[in-house]
């Protein structure tokens, strides 16, 4: 079964993608490959006016397979990722990511890699890797694109998650929503902006408001990409840290 739902609605207007592995929708391989492989072949002509993107369940998700973060699987896993965050934010639509409960790691990547972030109040949202001995790459440069570099420095070396409401007002979240509201606010939302206007025209509004941050994305993710693997990987604690989280036991770093 795929880890990717997905349905259309509005007369083919708008187009749902579901991270679909309850309950935590962790970004592992397959959902990367899946959800890569649907963005791929979208139409690039045609009624389609907005892509939203959501976890089935109570979360976002959880983040990416720390599993896959060992030494052994990182270095297939991380291209394949950054890979799918650069579809995202090329991707000549309006994106929305529609969160709620948790949307941490490399779910809040995927996130972050759309273009409007909407949440209901009670989700967190947060890049925790730092407590694993490891860095988030995408985050660091999708956060201070977005939300400036005090608040994406504050994030990325805390580890610590924020609230909906935080995240609104560092300019990450958009609009926040009653728990439970949250469908009813993004379709009130789309009937206000998206269903009356011409696919063609926010196809082209879309490339033209992220051109700085494709252009960013597209330059600075190879080489932090390669600072990840090829600098921090070749350290002991990041596999220790992700040895110990995935043991269930304290991590004992030696500081090299």
């Amino acid at each position: 079964m795929s880890p990717i739902s997905s349905r259309t609605e509005h007369d083919g207007a708008v187009l749902r993608l579901v991270l679909d592995r309850p309950k935590g929708n962790v970004v592992d391989a397959q959902m990367c490959g899946a959800l890569h492989e649907i963005l791929a072949a979208l139409p690039v002509d045609g009624p389609l006016r907005c892509v939203v993107i959501e976890g089935a369940g109570r979360h976002f998700s959880f983040g990416a397979s720390v599993a896959e973060h060992a030494p052994g699987e990182v270095g297939a896993m991380l291209p394949r990722f950054h890979a799918l965050i650069r579809a995202l934010v090329s991707l000549p639509l309006p994106t929305v990511a529609l969160i709620r409960g948790q949307c941490l790691g490399g779910g809040l990547e995927v996130a972050a890699a759309c273009g409007i972030l909407m949440a209901e109040h009670g989700a967190k949202l947060g890049q925790p890797e730092i407590q694993l001995g490891v860095f988030a790459p995408a985050a660091s440069v999708l956060l201070p694109a977005r939300i400036g570099q005090a608040r994406a420095e504050h994030m990325l070396l805390t580890g610590g998650a924020i609230s909906a409401s935080e995240a609104a007002a560092a300019g990450l979240v958009a609009q926040v929503f009653a728990d439970g509201e949250g469908e009813d606010g993004l379709q009130a939302w789309l009937a206000a902006h998206i269903l009356p206007r011409s696919a063609v025209a926010l196809r082209f509004a879309a490339r033209a408001a992220r051109a700085a941050l494709i252009d960013e994305v597209g330059h600075r993710l190879l080489a932090i990409e390669s600072l990840y693997l090829h600098g921090l990987m070749t350290a002991r604690d990041p596999a220790e840290g992700i040895a110990a989280f995935l043991d269930r036991r304290p991590a004992i770093w030696s500081h090299a």
